[in-house]
């Protein structure tokens, strides 16, 4: 990995590749998916049948597009029962943390009969996008579904594309039965959004689609921003580990290669106060490149976006960890909780060497779902609120209104709006 000595100039330059990664930046695919957004609006069952045998070389007619009872049944028989049971107890460990973000509607009584509050609903229809072929990941199924279900989100749909011979991931099946969700149909790419947030003869429209997919998902999301709500536009995976001299070098180069086996835009940098340590870390990177299977990928993903950066104190390390603002942070220093206090911006952190960036991906419960390419200075990870809608409660009696008419009435005369002030006026004349 490139070992660089960090100061402004190498911060910025870092900054600069990585926003490089952004779905922002492929506005060349944006026409294209423009194209099948329109098509599918248009001709709908017929355009996913099109573009599913084009693109997954699977012939589909509107019989076979549902995923069936026995098809369901059929997964559970392809999946290992231990594999099954882990799966369980993951999803009994994401339920149990997102019971805790529920938020209740609420009600203030003032005095002269004013009533105000907050009245919270979740959203009716979710679309839940879940990737398939080389990315099918049963655990993204749980993390975009649990937290719906616990808001009581009433009716779950879930899109994924088939193989070839028009068949589902079973452990994607599997996943998605263990939550309850059965409603679930085979398409995938650009042309599953469409169907979401428009609407077809077999696919119902839905409020909101959430879910990873690909450079065409993520885009496609993005363009149907507006007819429906949607969870983010993400961009590849990420990993910052922040560390000083006390921490593993061996457990450092094995977590910055759990996120750059994702993909070839992956990104993992250390952000180290010790020169030592650094140089260790890129000898153990090289040892665990020479073993794992996925060396190809990771290494690509690492000659691009691989960093790491050394600094002078462990305060320039962390302002330059909250400038970054990476999806996954883990803190290996002698005392990061204490250091956790000084970050700001970060997706989901990561206290102590036994808290690996894994734990969160499969099983200890905060959705894995998180905010990518620096937008975790405004965005949070997925929660029950994601799923919520918040109405305010107005209510004045007479005598409220009557002690507070004319300041409405002048506001609204200050603004030129003559019949706002009227609305309130005629109720005292």
């Amino acid at each position: 990995m490139k070992i660089i000595l960090l100061n402004e100039q190498t911060k910025n330059n870092v900054l600069e590749d990585l926003l490089k990664r952004s779905p922002s930046s492929y506005e060349s695919y944006e026409e294209t998916v423009k194209d099948i957004i329109e098509t599918v609006r248009k001709n709908k069952d017929a355009a996913l049948f099109s573009y599913t045998e084009k693109f997954d070389g699977c012939l589909l007619n509107k019989d076979l597009m549902k995923v069936t009872k026995e098809e369901i049944e059929e997964a559970y028989s392809l999946i290992e029962p231990e594999f099954v049971e882990v799966m369980k107890r993951s999803f009994k460990n994401i339920k149990d943390f997102h019971e805790k973000q529920v938020r209740n509607s609420w009600f203030e009584t003032k005095e002269d009969g004013i009533i105000l509050g907050q009245r919270i609903t979740p959203i009716e229809k979710l679309g839940v996008y879940v990737p398939g072929g080389k990315a099918a990941y049963p655990s993204s199924t749980l993390m975009n579904i649990v937290p719906a279900i616990v808001a009581g989100v009433s009716r779950i749909v879930m899109v994924t594309p088939p193989n070839k011979e028009g068949k589902i991931n079973p452990g994607t099946l599997v996943a998605a039965s263990i939550t309850g969700v059965t409603e679930i149909y085979k398409v995938g790419g650009a042309q599953a959004i469409a169907a979401l947030a428009f609407g077809t003869q077999t696919i119902p429209k839905v409020d909101k689609i959430v879910g990873p997919g690909n450079i065409f998902v993520a885009l496609a999301k993005k363009a149907v921003y507006g007819h429906v709500s949607i969870d983010s536009i993400a961009g590849p995976s990420e990993i910052l580990v922040l560390a000083d001299e006390n921490a593993n070098p061996k457990y450092i180069a094995a977590d910055l290669l759990s996120q750059a086996e994702h993909d070839e835009m992956a990104s993992a940098i250390l952000i180290t106060t010790s020169k030592k340590l650094a140089e260790e870390v890129s000898i153990w990177v090289e040892y665990f490149l020479e073993k794992l299977p996925r060396s190809e990928i990771m290494q690509k993903s690492l000659d691009h976006y691989g960093f790491i950066l050394i600094a002078d104190s462990m305060k320039q390390a962390i302002e330059t960890t909250n400038e970054i603002a990476s999806e996954h942070l883990e803190i290996l220093t002698a005392n990061p909780f204490e250091v956790m206090t000084k970050i700001k911006n970060a997706g989901a952190i990561f206290l102590g060497e036994y808290s690996s960036e894994p734990l969160g991906d499969y099983y200890a419960g905060p959705n894995h779902v998180l905010p990518t390419n620096g937008t975790a200075k405004f965005f949070s990870p997925l929660n029950v609120d994601d799923f919520c809608k918040k109405s305010s409660i107005i209510s004045y009696s007479r005598e409220a209104l009557e002690k507070v008419h004319k300041d409405i009435e002048l506001f609204a005369t200050k603004e030129g709006l003559s019949a706002h002030a009227n609305s309130i006026k005629v109720r005292f004349e």
